[in-house]
């Protein structure tokens, strides 16, 4: 057991867990924060999506041990109110279903529009396609990461 201080939202939380415990079970079991979702635990499928320095990583895999100072990021700390871009295009493309993938989703299309704030179709379906859903939304998907690009 060991302890790490990491930097989760801008905060900074102190979770006492073996050095190979997943990112996603320290977010979920110690800290709570439940948005960032278990799909398949082989990174595999983006559900666990957050981000690290910035870039989409998938948490499931992701050891604790290798966070070191980075700051992390998850849907949680994505905008204080809903109203990331995202978030608004989401509800206005309606694009949720079941909606157990769509953390992911978002935190995918949010490190892609981070780096390039506006991207052609085919850099959205590029960077989406490691994202499963499970009901199909693809199309709605990618329609609202394309809608947020032009809000951001």
């Amino acid at each position: 057991m060991a302890t790490y201080k990491l930097k989760i939202n801008g905060k900074t939380l102190q979770a006492d867990v073996e050095p190979d415990t997943p990112l996603l079970w320290v977010l979920r079991d110690n800290f709570r924060l439940v948005g960032t979702k278990y799909g398949c635990g082989i990174a595999q499928c983006g559900a666990c999506m957050v981000h690290i320095n910035g870039s989409a990583v998938p948490s499931c895999v992701f050891p604790v041990s290798a966070v070191g100072n980075s700051p992390v990021l998850t849907i949680e700390g994505l905008s204080e109110k809903g109203d990331h871009p995202l978030q608004l295009a989401w509800d206005e493309i309606d694009v949720a279903q079941c909606g157990y993938c769509q953390a992911g989703q978002i935190m995918s299309a949010a490190a892609l529009l981070k780096k390039n704030p506006k991207p052609t179709d085919e850099e959205i379906a590029n960077t989406m396609h490691t994202n499963i859903c499970r009901c199909g939304a693809y199309h709605r998907i990618r329609e609202a990461v394309k809608l947020a690009s032009t809000k951001a």
